[in-house]
């Protein structure tokens, strides 16, 4: 298994953009919002269900595998977005994702999961 940081090395290669940070900031925007696209349309396509929580979703299985596979795609080129952003800043993917994991215990701890703000 490949870990984070693996991965962040590797798809460091196939970064051709000249080194501008704003490419993957503006990029990340781009891709969650096609993940997000895929999405609505899955909704618009089944009158309002969405591929999770529908009651009766099962009557279209061949739609939700579909809606999954282009939304491992996209969920793929936001996570290249991220990693290029650490690499940028000199950060690392699995130093990021345990200073979240500590984040939202501290949260659940406090018990100020739902809320707002990102210091709370």
């Amino acid at each position: 298994m490949l870990t984070a940081n693996e991965y962040q090395a590797k798809a460091h290669q196939f970064a051709k953009y000249g080194g501008n940070v704003s490419y993957p900031f503006c990029g990340l925007a781009e891709e969650a919002g096609e993940a997000l696209g895929k999405f609505a349309k899955f909704i618009r396509k089944h009158e309002g269900m969405d591929p999770v929580t529908a009651a009766g979703w099962e009557t279209m299985q061949d739609d939700v595998a579909e809606f999954k596979i282009d939304l491992k795609k996209e969920l793929g080129d936001v996570l290249w977005m991220v990693a290029e952003i650490a690499t940028t800043f000199d950060l690392e993917l699995e130093q990021i994702m345990a200073g979240n994991l500590l984040k939202l215990d501290d949260r659940a701890r406090r018990n100020v999961i739902i809320g707002e703000g990102d210091n709370r």
